[in-house]
């Protein structure tokens, strides 16, 4: 490798920048779920989770599919704090709408393109989609709780933590490196509301609404191999590209 080329890779190399990133997500995950737990209605959806996640763990099946899901996903979440967040970070003070609007465009260009890979690799067409054996893991839970967010084939979180990657990739490459913050705010959302797409939920009333309506519209994901919802963040690009789906099948598939 030639040495000016090596010299400008480590220069542009932030690995501290990225051990921040690592320490904040964990410590904002940790502290927020402690103080969401001081909420009545989210301990309530805890409590109807962890029930059903206790029958799941008595499957001989899904220990070991969970197990092999954590190590794949630990691999591949070194990869990225070691071979791509270090070129897209920084720690240049930044206005506070600036890194709002960089979570915004982040976390639903990303949407976008897991959309396309959800819909097109994993569920459609003739036969369904060319991975739709890895989805069908996946699947396999009609009604999921919390825990079958993570009840998948070891390629699914590797792809889903890669496209993540990935779209921070592109977006720093064309807009420049985001900011910690940035960082840490999009890597908490994308996964707390993965796994709350998951949960089994009973609350009904406001403010609670929005997280019911959800988590509902994802077990009609899962209720039916054929049905819509294939957003994950929102479901702007089901209602934008017409796989909208309340149950009872979207236009394709009615």
């Amino acid at each position: 490798m030639d040495s000016s080329l090596f010299s400008s890779i480590l220069e542009h190399y932030q690995w501290l920048l990225s051990l921040y990133a690592a320490v904040g997500i964990m410590a904002v995950t940790f502290i927020g779920k402690r103080v969401l737990l001081l909420i009545r209605a989210i301990r309530q959806t805890q409590a109807l989770n962890k029930q059903a996640a206790e029958e799941r763990i008595t499957r001989s099946f899904y220990p070991p599919v969970q197990k092999k899901v954590r190590v794949w996903g630990l691999l591949t979440d070194l990869a990225i704090f070691v071979l791509v967040l270090p070129f897209c970070l920084t720690l240049e003070a930044q206005p506070w709408w600036k890194i709002v609007l960089d979570v915004f465009v982040i976390l639903m260009v990303y949407d976008f393109f897991y959309y396309l890979t959800h819909r097109f690799l994993f569920h459609d067409g003739p036969l369904g989609g060319p991975l739709i054996w890895v989805h069908a893991v996946h699947h396999q839970q009609r009604n999921p709780c919390r825990m079958d967010s993570s009840y998948l084939h070891p390629l699914e979180p590797v792809m889903g933590l890669a496209l993540y990657a990935g779209t921070i990739a592109g977006l720093a490459a064309v807009m420049g490196p985001f900011h910690v913050a940035t960082i840490v705010i999009t890597w908490v959302a994308f996964s707390e509301i993965n796994l709350h797409n998951h949960d089994l939920m009973e609350v009904d009333r406001s403010p609670y609404k929005y997280l019911k309506y959800m988590s509902f519209m994802h077990h009609v994901h899962h209720a039916r191999f054929t049905a819509g919802n294939f957003a994950t963040i929102s479901l702007f690009y089901d209602w934008l590209f017409g796989t909208y789906d309340t149950g009872k099948g979207y236009k394709k598939k009615q």
